[in-house]
């Protein structure tokens, strides 16, 4: 982001970033920028964006040895996620940076970030990527893309991954913590899944919430999937009608899956009463699963055209480490 005259925020051509951060010409990598022709800011970020930075991975794969997306914040976990199950067999760094203060200004954290995400996609050992999936760095941490959430508007430290560990601090030097790294088969070849689904929705479950607004949600045309949001372990309030409504909506072919409200929570149907009745009338249960990523994995395998019976399966099981 950059100011314009009136001293709003708006995006700006990335093809100028050298001319922002002229230390990037001192890292000793190849470095070749590609711009969307319009930049956007992330609220405004949709399918089709992640169709198409999918596509220029896909396309440029086998040219270069990482990948950096410069992004806002505001979506950057949703975008993240996305690519996360998209691109299947990735075995090269996808990391995913921004910054809280514009480009522009003195104390902007835009130049850290950028130049230490781009040091670690090209860390190699071997002549292998260190890192092989998609990530986010922020604030000295590098996260796991789905597993991450932005926490925080008013602070450097803007993400968290409450339910994984970080993968790498970034200090004087950064140390890489080995044992949670993804370690996919790297001779499988890269596959892109461009195929979405948005007929999806999201309920945060909230007290006083009534039967006319559920009906009004559950009832919406052409309604396949609803993400579920919870409280703690994944409770409800267990008014007859509530779950009357849910179990009519599951047996409408409507995919439920069930999320905790809490950023570092799990679901455990039956942990408590008010949940118990939830796998009896087909919700599933999302676990630790963040809810960016409960939201583009059910975009994802609704788009893929699978039986219903796959797609539960496959939601209660971990795709690309998105779950325990």
């Amino acid at each position: 982001m950059v100011h314009d005259e009136s001293g709003s925020l708006v995006p700006f051509n990335f093809i100028k970033v050298m001319e922002r951060i002229p230390e990037l010409s001192k890292i000793e990598v190849g470095l070749t920028v590609i711009s969307f022709p319009k930049p956007i800011d992330s609220s405004n970020v949709s399918i089709r964006d992640w169709q198409a930075l999918g596509y220029i991975i896909y396309e440029n794969y086998d040219q270069y040895d990482g990948f950096v997306i410069l992004h806002g914040t505001d979506t950057m976990a949703y975008s993240a996620s996305a690519l996360s199950f998209m691109l299947e067999g990735l075995a090269k760094p996808v990391i995913f940076t921004g910054a809280q203060i514009p480009i522009g200004n003195l104390r902007s954290d835009a130049r850290e970030n950028l130049i230490t995400a781009i040091e670690i996609a090209a860390d190699q050992r071997n002549g292998t990527p260190l890192i092989k999936e998609v990530c986010i760095y922020f604030n000295f941490g590098l996260f796991r893309g789905n597993r991450s959430q932005k926490m925080k508007s008013s602070t450097f430290a803007a993400f968290e991954s409450q339910n994984y560990p970080l993968l790498a601090e970034s200090g004087i030097d950064i140390n890489y913590n080995e044992a949670v790294l993804a370690a996919p088969n790297g001779l499988a070849p890269l596959r892109l899944h461009q195929d979405l689904d948005d007929n999806v929705a999201l309920l945060k479950i909230f007290p006083g919430l009534n039967e006319a607004v559920l009906e009004s949600i559950l009832g919406s045309k052409n309604l396949k999937g609803l993400v579920m949001e919870t409280f703690g372990s994944g409770n409800i309030p267990n008014e007859p009608w509530f779950i009357e409504c849910l179990k009519k909506a599951v047996e409408n072919q409507i995919i439920i899956l069930n999320v905790s409200q809490c950023s570092g929570g799990e679901v455990i149907h039956g942990r408590y009463e008010t949940s118990r009745k939830l796998s009896e009338i087909g919700i599933i249960s999302g676990g630790n699963i963040t809810t960016e990523s409960a939201i583009t994995k059910l975009m994802l395998l609704l788009g893929s055209k699978k039986s219903p019976e796959i797609i539960k399966n496959l939601l209660v099981n971990p795709m690309n480490g998105e779950m325990d």
